[in-house]
């Protein structure tokens, strides 16, 4: 029996949809053989993804955090299922072997780290303010709206959800590039998103080269902050590019070690979020 070429497309929106530019970049197994055309995005798919993060991200937003947690639980679970097939994907001998066990189940670990967060990180980063007049005082934290994400080479999906999670876990919404040389596994995670309880839209992942889509992730006014793994010279461009529009730009080194138990932490969920003060009167 002939085995039929996959066909990968964009996860954007809660569906799948092909490029605009309408290129692709073919995908060869680890044996060098034909496996799949990728999906090479241009800047108008980029924008189009954004417009899709920003339907969604208030619907997001709202949702209360036990919900939010309980559908990170529910994706660990989905990726847990299948495993197996994840860990081909991130292996480069295109069957599982210790490596790739192991990123798939640091995986889903962290997935289940940030969801235990999801409804605890608000006591960590908020607070309550002493003030010298008749008032509560707190701070609260707000989502900052669209996070434009772009992975790592190394550990496709690891670094990949290390970066999305504490983004998505305080009610932001993402639009993320996918490793260039090793995409395929975020294709796998977008077939599992399309049928989790995560609202379409929330995370939307593209694929091709990064070098046609860094300046529109950079001065795209709808972008409010950036999460990169990125070299100096990107690092650079990204970082001129959102002055203009004041984003948060958060870079990481390529050599980033995201087995690392550093990650498994509150901080990077305080990146994604705004402060927000309110006064409250007392006895009137």
């Amino acid at each position: 029996m002939q085995k039929i070429p996959k066909t990968p497309k964009c996860y954007v929106g809660g569906a799948f949809v092909r490029s605009e530019s309408g290129r692709v970049a073919p995908l060869t197994d680890y044996a060098g053989n034909f496996f799949a055309n990728i999906p090479r995005c241009g800047a108008k798919d980029l924008r189009n993804a954004v417009q899709a993060a920003a339907k969604a991200g208030a619907g997001w937003a709202k949702r209360t955090p036990y919900n939010r947690a309980q559908i990170l639980y529910r994706l660990a679970e989905m990726i847990e299922s299948r495993s197996a097939e994840l860990a081909a994907a991130v292996s480069d001998r295109g069957s599982p072997d210790l490596q790739s066990i192991t990123e798939v189940s640091a995986t889903i670990s962290r997935i289940v780290y940030f969801a235990g967060w999801a409804d605890k990180y608000e006591q960590v980063l908020g607070s309550v303010n002493p003030v010298s007049s008749p008032h509560f005082n707190f701070t609260l934290t707000e989502p900052v709206g669209i996070v434009g994400v772009l992975a790592p080479e190394n550990a496709p999906l690891l670094g990949l959800l290390t970066l999305i999670l504490p983004i998505i876990t305080s009610g932001n919404s993402v639009v993320a590039l996918a490793s260039r040389s090793r995409p395929y596994p975020a294709i796998l995670l977008g077939e599992m998103l399309a049928t989790s309880d995560l609202p379409g839209g929330v995370v939307n992942l593209l694929t091709g080269e990064r070098k046609d889509l860094l300046a529109t992730f950079a001065t795209h006014q709808h972008i409010r902050a950036i999460a990169a793994v990125a070299d100096h010279a990107d690092a650079t461009a990204l970082e001129q590019g959102a002055a203009e529009s004041l984003k948060r730009v958060k870079i990481l080194s390529p050599q980033t070690d995201w087995f690392s138990p550093k990650h498994d932490s509150v901080w990077p969920i305080r990146d994604f979020t705004e402060a927000k003060t309110v006064w409250h009167p007392i006895g009137s």
